[in-house]
């Protein structure tokens, strides 16, 4: 009785040092695991699901007003358990629409009646306007009939809306004869497995959600407008001159850089079909958005680069820019860069993509396969600026997580992967984007944790949380684990989640899966607790051979003790101990050296660990 009593208290103790150990979990992501959707090792559980839809798009758009006119079928499939009785659309250009909320001030003479619905149907019925709502961003359809699991549903819609012109937000025009075309088309919202729609109206700060559809879309412009877009232009010889298409398919083999359009070309014209409209013409599979870019005076560079060495799978780069921004002549250069790197250093996954264009804009936003970012003079900040948006096609278009509410989850990723690629790309660069901002403001009323939705964010705590705090976890995991099994873990996740809606705990438990170690403790402290990084060296012994020093932790923020010491000879030694000597939650940590050298200066830091009060960092004899 006595061994089965003690044997009991053990299983007791076991399941109660889990349960502490267990990450927090909020009511509606454990309803998951209770379902079955989720499960608490990171991978989908057996009754996982996500919607889709194939969308069929055709577009005009007329430069002189700016007016983009629309009709498009959608067929949206109910993979989940559960009857459908309304339909959630998204209208984003309507942010412009007069009496939306928005987070910022626009242009006045960019505020329009929003997007105007001149017609709809559903699964052939014809629709009267009264039949759907139209709140801001949100529009809502109640079915007559309702849409069982399993089922499909078919919309035909036809709209119109004015893009606009001064208040660029990530779409709009960019000069006289330039634009950048995002959000253009009324899109089915997510409905998931945790909140059901997303209801959350697009305000201008956080970004998007969306599903992994199919897209067939159509462009239409007038002659010597060309077009570049999310997808694969499937249409090459009917919109271009031959000799056009040539040297894009030489692009799409060649390590070497191909001018496909150059200035010379621009003065001559006749570069697209003689005719008064061309049609460019689309595909793009599995993608969760587009966008588009036109423009009848912008240069086009092209390269590819090798990203599956298996395969021999290649990714055409392209830059596609006003040749006045000289910064835009190496950004092609800089783009190939970084998807090699994606590819085989960082994170060390083949570029999900078959091509990626940066066009020449007004605003640093990326796409699936499309980046619009805005010129600059300092070329260091265009490396970093262009690193960092063609990242995102891993994060989030690869992954489809949720960002209106954790932007952490692909704002991170890009960030530390632009912290690591830049120095690739040029080796005098120290991107340190972030820190700094983070250090200032770690333990003020403006730092929450990480895990606080990003609908609950704005401002300083919303970039704080969104960008460098979460790329420093995510830079100290890796330290933490070392390549070998951090990368262990980065793959299971990437290979368990892309193309599917992970949400935090899907990647920390994967990440802890993969790796094969437990790392909760250091999820727990970095992304759910308050706390701020604070470091401090206590107490120096060095008169003798065996030194020693004693740093504090004033902070709860657990970071990585880098040390360099400077000797009365001149010499330098550095040390360096990754979180994990925080894991038992000491407040103090014992550093010992032996040498016969007199230490002359200590200081305790690095580039990527940020402190709030670095003037108790240095120890000078």
């Amino acid at each position: 009785m006595q061994r089965l009593l003690s044997f009991v208290l053990l299983l007791l103790a076991a399941s109660s040092l889990f349960a502490q150990t267990e990450l927090p979990t909020p009511r509606n992501i454990q309803a998951t695991y209770e379902k079955g959707t989720r499960s608490r090792d990171g991978r989908p559980g057996p009754k996982y699901w996500q919607n889709t839809a194939q969308y069929t798009l055709n577009i005009r758009f007329v430069p002189s007003t700016r007016l983009i006119e629309g009709e498009e079928e959608v067929t949206y499939v109910n993979n989940s358990p559960d009857t459908l009785r309304e339909i959630l659309f998204k209208l984003y250009p309507n942010i412009y629409q007069k009496g939306a909320t928005r987070l910022m001030t626009f242009d006045p003479d960019d505020i329009t009646e929003g997007v105007k619905i001149s017609r709809l149907s559903v699964d052939g019925v014809e629709r009267k306007p009264n039949s759907w709502r139209i709140s801001g961003t949100n529009m809502t359809i109640r079915l007559g009939k309702p849409l069982p699991p399993g089922q499909s549903i078919v919309f035909n819609l036809a709209y119109a809306y004015t893009l606009n012109r001064e208040s660029h937000l990530r779409t709009g025009q960019i000069d006289p004869g330039a634009w950048f075309i995002a959000y253009f088309f009324p899109r089915i919202a997510v409905y998931d497995d945790i909140d059901g729609w997303n209801r959350f109206p697009y305000l201008g700060t956080q970004e998007f959600y969306n599903d992994f559809c199919d897209f067939n879309l159509s462009v239409t412009v007038p002659k010597d407008y060309l077009v570049w877009a999310t997808g694969d232009l499937t249409n090459c010889s009917e919109v271009l001159q031959p000799e056009y298409c040539s040297r894009l398919a030489r692009a799409e083999q060649s390590d070497a850089l191909t001018v496909v359009i150059d200035s010379l070309d621009l003065k001559k014209g006749g570069i697209t079909a003689d005719r008064p409209e061309n049609t460019f013409r689309f595909r793009a599979q599995n993608v969760t958005d587009l966008a588009v870019a036109i423009s009848n005076h912008y240069l086009w560079y092209a390269t590819s680069v090798r990203v599956d060495p298996a395969s021999g799978r290649r990714t055409r780069v392209d830059a596609v820019f006003n040749p006045e921004h000289r910064d835009y002549f190496e950004v092609v250069h800089f783009a190939r860069q970084t998807v090699e790197a994606m590819s085989y250093r960082f994170p060390r996954w083949p570029f999900p993509f078959p091509h990626v264009t940066v066009f020449d804009g007004l605003d640093q936003m990326e796409y699936p396969m499309m980046v619009n970012d805005n010129p600059l003079d300092d070329r260091a900040e265009a490396i970093e600026l262009t690193d960092h948006e063609v990242f995102h096609m891993m994060f989030p278009f690869y992954m489809g997580t949720n960002e209106t509410k954790y932007g952490w989850m692909d704002e991170g990723w890009a960030t530390m992967g632009e912290w690591l690629i830049t120095p690739m790309i040029d080796s005098t660069i120290v991107d340190d984007y972030g820190v700094a901002p983070y250090a200032a403001a770690a333990g003020t009323e403006s730092d929450l944790p990480i895990m606080t939705p990003t609908t609950q964010q704005y401002g300083t705590t919303q970039f704080l949380n969104s960008y460098p705090k979460p790329a420093l976890g995510y830079y100290y995991a890796r330290d933490l684990l070392g390549d070998e099994l951090f990368f262990k873990g980065l793959h299971h996740y990437i290979r368990t989640w892309n193309g599917k809606h992970p949400m935090p705990n899907d990647f920390f438990y994967c990440m802890n899966t993969g790796s094969g170690v437990n790392l909760n403790w250091f999820w727990q402290r970095w992304f759910f607790d308050d706390g701020a990084p604070d470091l401090a060296i206590a107490r120096f012994i060095g008169d003798k051979r065996e030194k020693e020093i004693l740093i504090e932790a004033k902070g709860a923020k657990p970071v990585p003790v880098d040390l360099s010491l400077r000797f009365t000879d001149g010499s330098e030694q550095k040390l360096h101990y990754n979180v994990g000597v925080w894991e038992k939650g000491g407040k103090s940590f014992l550093v010992k050296i032996s040498t016969d050298k007199t230490v002359q200066s200590i200081r305790l830091g690095s580039t990527y660990v940020p402190d709030v009060n670095p003037k108790d960092n240095v120890w000078e004899r």
